[in-house]
């Protein structure tokens, strides 16, 4: 049975090239629309006209990092959870994110694709989150 998400991957990375390189890989293996912004205030903006299903968001942003914007997002999608992508561990190593309950993990860069579409489909609100081709992953 083939499946498809009305739910949209939102993925927020100011780095352009990036985050159109990471909907690309993603789109390929995940039935589901993704949506990739690389202003966080442009996607908090936004929400009220995504039906976000999850969203992965960098950290270290201009602007707001990615902590401020999940504290932002949970008032305009409380429901809506968030993966954190991060080259800055050390600084989220010693954070405690008991206020920010959307925030589901955060992975340190460089990682895998196939792990973070593992963790999409791991913390996706619906009861499933199909592959396009399983063996893709």
């Amino acid at each position: 049975m083939s499946f498809t998400s009305e739910k949209a991957l939102v993925i927020v990375d100011d780095e352009k090239s990036y985050a159109d390189l990471l909907a690309r890989l993603l789109a390929d293996s995940l039935r589901c629309p993704i949506r990739a912004f690389t202003r966080p205030l442009e996607a908090l903006d936004a929400m009220p006209t995504l039906d976000a299903g999850l969203i992965v968001s960098d950290y270290y942003m201009p602007g707001i990092n990615g902590l401020e914007f999940v504290r932002r997002l949970q008032t305009v999608a409380p429901t809506v959870p968030v993966i954190m992508i991060t080259g800055h561990m050390m600084e989220l190593a010693d954070t405690d994110y008991s206020d920010l309950p959307a925030l589901k993990t955060i992975l340190a860069k460089p990682f895998s694709w196939r792990l973070l579409a593992e963790e999409i489909i791991r913390h996706w609100p619906e009861p499933e989150l199909k592959r396009k081709d399983p063996a893709s992953l």
